[in-house]
């Protein structure tokens, strides 16, 4: 490809745009026609190093406004990127080479020196679905990488100081040329550090933190469910050589209640009742998690399975305002030990039945009737 065309031409963009359009524009074509995307393809190579040419000459002002000017006569021997001593911008490649194969093999010059933060930590914790209703604090104990006390997270002896790492010049990252690109990596002498030490610290060995159990206050807001998850910022294991701290994640599950299910903010429950007050009706009592009774109606002629739902009787809204419900199911129960006189008396409305009192009972057995009478026919 000829190095003849107009540098703005190169970069798909228009003579008046700005640094961050030039920027884009650039990656976005230094990506498409990079040699490793396109092995073997001689025109795709030519034209990456011509809009590399171009970039360079328009993101410098001075240069720009020189090719403006004169044009590429302009800009001669000041240092182009494809002229004797070019000076490549290594941080925009390396941004690129990243995006490409990934931020293992380059590009780093933008990440933060010095250790990794500290590992992130998960508590499990089993509460009653009384202390998610009501909210509860709760003490507890975790071992964890702590801050070490002695050298103040350093590494170091007390009283001597870190020194700075003479591989990387206290970087944290080393560089190395690599046919086009200048790829950079972990300083293998102070693992990104940037800092050496000479005298360790006896209690932490030159880690700067060491094994601890520490307690713990949880704050359990009202509402929470199973699997909620509650981040204490910092609570975590503490970094190396006085990195910053990971978190603490507290993960909650709900012990299984005797009386009460729950589905997000509703409470179910079932409750059996004799067949007097199935058919009568009548009132029964379900203690609330809140300590209140809630007095449920049962209306006469009542089925099994039938939900009677009490508003305001459930869970809390987490975060929120307000209550679900509670559910009650009813389970008609049939009596399985009478007296004689109960049984006298049943035998009594027995012989009162019309069919009329249980209308599915004889709209069932009118069906079978039928039925055999049509296989009799």
């Amino acid at each position: 490809m000829s190095l003849d065309i107009d540098y703005y031409e190169l970069l798909e963009v228009e003579r008046t745009a700005d640094d961050a359009t030039l920027k884009a524009s650039y990656r976005k074509l230094a990506m498409k026609y990079h040699p490793d995307k396109n092995p073997g393809c001689d025109d795709s190579e030519a034209r990456f190093k011509a809009i590399s040419e171009a970039y360079d000459c328009l993101k410098d002002p001075q240069k720009r406004a020189a090719y403006d000017r004169f044009g590429k006569e302009g800009v001669r021997g000041a240092g182009g990127f494809g002229g004797a001593g070019g000076n490549a911008d290594f941080g925009d490649i390396g941004d690129i080479f990243e995006s490409i194969f990934g931020s293992a093999f380059g590009g780093g010059g933008r990440q933060q020196r010095g250790p990794a933060r500290g590992a992130d930590l998960r508590y499990d914790m089993e509460i009653r679905l009384e202390d998610a209703f009501t909210g509860i604090s709760r003490e507890i104990q975790v071992d964890v990488a702590a801050r070490c006390d002695s050298c103040d997270g350093s590494g170091a002896k007390p009283g001597t100081q870190t020194s700075r790492c003479t591989t990387c010049a206290g970087h944290g990252k080393v560089r190395a040329q690599q046919g086009f690109f200048m790829v950079e990596r972990t300083c293998p002498n102070c693992q990104g550090a940037g800092e050496v030490i000479a005298d360790p610290c006896n209690s932490c060995h030159g880690e700067g933190r060491v094994d601890r159990r520490k307690t713990l206050t949880v704050n359990i807001p009202a509402g929470v469910d199973e699997g909620t998850r509650i981040r204490l910022s910092g609570e975590g294991e503490s970094g190396a050589r006085g990195a910053a701290p990971g978190d603490l994640y507290i993960f909650l599950h709900m012990a299984r209640h005797k009386v009460f299910e729950r589905e997000g903010t509703t409470l179910f429950t079932r409750a059996p009742i004799s067949f007097t007050t199935a058919a009568l009706g009548g009132e029964i009592s379900i203690p609330g998690l809140d300590g209140a009774k809630h007095d449920i109606r049962i209306p006469a002629g009542i089925q099994s399975g039938k939900q009677l739902r009490q508003r305001g009787a459930g869970m809390p809204v987490l975060n929120g305002r307000g209550h679900g419900d509670l559910v009650v199911q009813i389970d008609v129960e049939t009596p399985t030990k009478l007296t004689a006189r109960q049984k006298e008396l049943l035998a009594e409305f027995r012989e009162t039945e019309t069919g009329e009192e249980c209308p599915a009972s004889q709209g069932f057995f009118s069906k079978i009737k039928d039925m055999w009478d049509d296989l009799t026919d």
